[in-house]
């Protein structure tokens, strides 16, 4: 499985709150949160994000309140994958349970500046800056959770296996 496209470069502790504020949790559409992912740190974000761009950051991404709405935000907006020092617990688990891949690289998180163009693979771990002509390597999934992320999160998952 593998990824392409832009980054979104976002620095430390970037919180649930800051993802999909608040004021929105009145609903549980997901193409409704997705019209605001983002907007009290970046007004620009769903205007400018396309399907298949990356978020990029620095350490704890998605600290705070443990809400699901913000790593479905994140998907539902184009997003294809997360990149960062390291994730809010919570986050992480969340993540995988709605089918969102994220990847912890330090180095990664560190080099890559907005607007590079990315190329991950998910099964090896291998990120490829293509604007600096570098390579990261990520920590690839386990096998089981890279089934959980194809069959688009944790409840398809469990429904597969089932039927």
């Amino acid at each position: 499985m593998k990824a392409k496209g832009k980054v979104f470069k976002y620095k430390d502790n970037v919180d649930t709150d800051v993802i999909i504020p608040a004021r929105y949790l009145n609903t549980s559409d997901p193409k409704e949160l997705a019209q605001h992912c983002m907007e009290d740190i970046d007004q620009e974000f769903v205007k400018k994000v396309k399907k298949g761009d990356i978020i990029v950051a620095n350490k704890n991404f998605g600290c705070g309140s443990s809400r699901e709405h913000a790593p479905i935000a994140i998907k539902v907006s184009g997003i294809s994958c997360v990149i960062a020092s390291t994730f809010a617990r919570i986050f992480y688990r969340n993540a995988i349970n709605i089918g969102l891949p994220i990847l912890e690289c330090e180095e990664a998180a560190k080099k890559m500046e907005a607007g590079d163009q990315l190329e991950v693979d998910f099964d090896t771990g291998t990120i490829h800056n293509i604007t600096k002509g570098e390579s990261y390597q990520a920590e690839p999934f386990p096998a089981f959770m890279q089934e959980i992320i194809k069959a688009d999160g944790l409840i398809s998952y469990i429904r597969e296996k089932v039927n």
